[in-house]
């Protein structure tokens, strides 16, 4: 029962990888990585697939054994978060959900520029 949460939890959080190489708004190297722990735990089968993966492979690779994030994914990730953030300045957005954007992605540039490339 608990391999199959584990693997349930994997399963969501590479749907929410997938859709954030496409939406701006949502990082996609965070979930690959979570996906990656939780099939671990759950199904060394999807695992070993994710982590033999020809673009995610590497990025996994690269967190466990240094915690780092490779330059080219942390300018990709601070791009679409600026995106993110000037799209909702287009649209006017009140106040309070930009100051909660601003810290919220603030908080994950912080998190993605202090690891080491």
């Amino acid at each position: 029962m608990l391999r199959a949460f584990w693997s349930a939890l994997g399963l969501l959080a590479l749907a929410l990888g997938a859709i954030g190489a496409f939406l701006p708004v949502l990082p996609t190297t965070p979930f690959v990585i979570l996906a990656a722990f939780c099939f671990a735990k759950g199904s060394p089968w999807l695992a070993e697939i994710l982590e033999n993966h020809a673009v995610f492979g590497p990025i996994i690779q690269d967190w466990r054994t240094h915690g780092a994030i490779a330059r080219r994914y942390k300018a990709m990730a601070i791009a679409m978060m600026a995106l993110a953030f000037g799209t909702s300045l287009y649209f006017g957005f009140g106040a309070l959900v930009l100051a909660i954007q601003a810290v919220c992605l603030g908080g994950a540039a912080l998190f993605i520029l202090s690891r080491p490339s």
